[in-house]
């Protein structure tokens, strides 16, 4: 059997683990592949990039394609289509004719990694962000019964624009997630602009970012004794979902 190619698409990816992750996981399953990162400036350039690697079997996919992603698919799984975000692809090929089918892992990873946060006190959220990320956030609410508000700065997109957040408006909010990558590497002296001071020791502030492990978002949550915690969690529980996905592509698929 020939060596398998998998990767990553989104721009920038300086911020992503995805490569060493995957890498040492072929390595310890005594897989024969390989995983690239694929920078790519606009998500026009992603049919030249499956054409130049028909090695191809499964690409990851992040900010800030998750969303536009979708229209490049064949099939969409369930979860995909309710997040209407893809993070995960699986590339299939009988013959001539190659199948490209989009899932989402990112809700999965989110409920799993909120869930030893919140008790049946938490019934609303804020989600800062209108991308595939959010998308994602927002499906997992949803699955846990809470309802949310999206907040963005472009306030068509959104519930909200961030000023509405007003220091008593936000007190009715105990759970505020962070689906934008303000604060992610190299841009860490950035934060969602919301107002910290009327934070308290009850709200959970949970941010996808994970690089670094204490974004200024946190830190100023934490100042505030918010309860917090960042998105390494929910990047390991998607990348095994995203290996269980792959998988089938090891024991025979094409």
């Amino acid at each position: 059997m020939s060596m398998k190619r998998y990767g990553l698409i989104g721009y920038p990816l300086h911020h992503s683990f995805s490569e060493n992750y995957f890498m040492n996981k072929f390595r310890n399953e005594k897989v024969d592949a390989v995983y690239n990162n694929f920078p790519i400036k606009t998500i026009a350039e992603f049919p030249d990039l499956i054409k130049k690697y028909p090695d191809l079997n499964g690409l990851n996919v992040t900010h800030p394609y998750k969303a536009s992603i979708i229209n490049y698919m064949d099939d969409i799984d369930n979860a995909a289509l309710k997040a209407n975000a893809v993070n995960v692809i699986h590339i299939t090929r009988k013959g001539s004719k190659r199948t490209l089918k989009g899932f989402n892992t990112d809700t999965d990873g989110f409920v799993l990694s909120l869930k030893p946060l919140i008790d049946n006190s938490i019934t609303k959220a804020l989600v800062l962000g209108t991308g595939g990320a959010s998308r994602a956030v927002q499906a997992g609410l949803e699955r846990l019964g809470i309802d949310c508000s999206v907040v963005s700065r472009n306030k068509i997109k959104a519930d909200l624009g961030y000023a509405d957040l007003t220091g008593e408006f936000i007190t009715d909010y105990r759970l505020i997630i962070n689906a934008t990558p303000l604060g992610m590497y190299p841009d860490t002296t950035s934060a969602p602009d919301i107002p910290y001071e009327s934070l308290g020791k009850g709200c959970i502030l949970f941010d996808l970012v994970y690089n670094p492990p204490e974004s200024l978002f946190l830190k100023r949550g934490k100042e505030r004794a918010c309860t917090i915690k960042n998105g390494m969690e929910m990047l390991h529980i998607q990348a095994e979902k995203t290996w269980e996905i792959w998988t089938s592509c090891f024991s025979g698929g094409t």
